[in-house]
């Protein structure tokens, strides 16, 4: 099994399409107009539809799977979201280990788009695949 330590890290990137926006709408079922219809989105000031939040957040998971490996899975997530996300922007989600021992792993999440700007912070904990692993 792998050691960890607080400070190792990993991110991932992806641009948000209108495809996979079509995709997880079909997965949530939330069909609220500012997600599901640009003009409505246009009417509320926004130039596309937003992305859902979670949507980010899936990203994190990405990137908390890749630096713990296929030993370890999402225990508890704890996400506040800032700011909108919309269709088309380019969310880099990053995570650090903050603590770790053998029973679970607590990390910091950062979703941000370019610039720097934030969209959603929080922390996740990553706890072994099997009890007592």
């Amino acid at each position: 099994m792998p050691t960890f330590q607080a400070g190792d890290k990993m991110s991932f990137r992806k641009t948000l399409t209108v495809a996979e926006q079509a995709m997880f709408t079909g997965i949530s079922g939330n069909l609220a107009p500012l997600y599901v219809d640009l003009r409505a989105a246009r009417e509320a000031g926004f130039d596309a539809m937003l992305a859902f939040e979670l949507n980010a957040v899936a990203l994190a998971t990405t990137a908390l799977n890749r630096l713990t490996g296929p030993g370890w899975r999402l225990g508890g997530l704890q996400i506040d979201f800032s700011a909108p996300l919309t269709v088309g922007q380019t969310v880099e989600s990053a995570v650090e280990i903050i603590s770790a021992d053998a029973h679970s792993l607590a990390c910091r999440v950062r979703c941000t788009v370019a610039g720097g700007a934030t969209v959603a912070e929080g922390t996740a904990r990553m706890v072994p695949v099997r009890i007592g692993s």
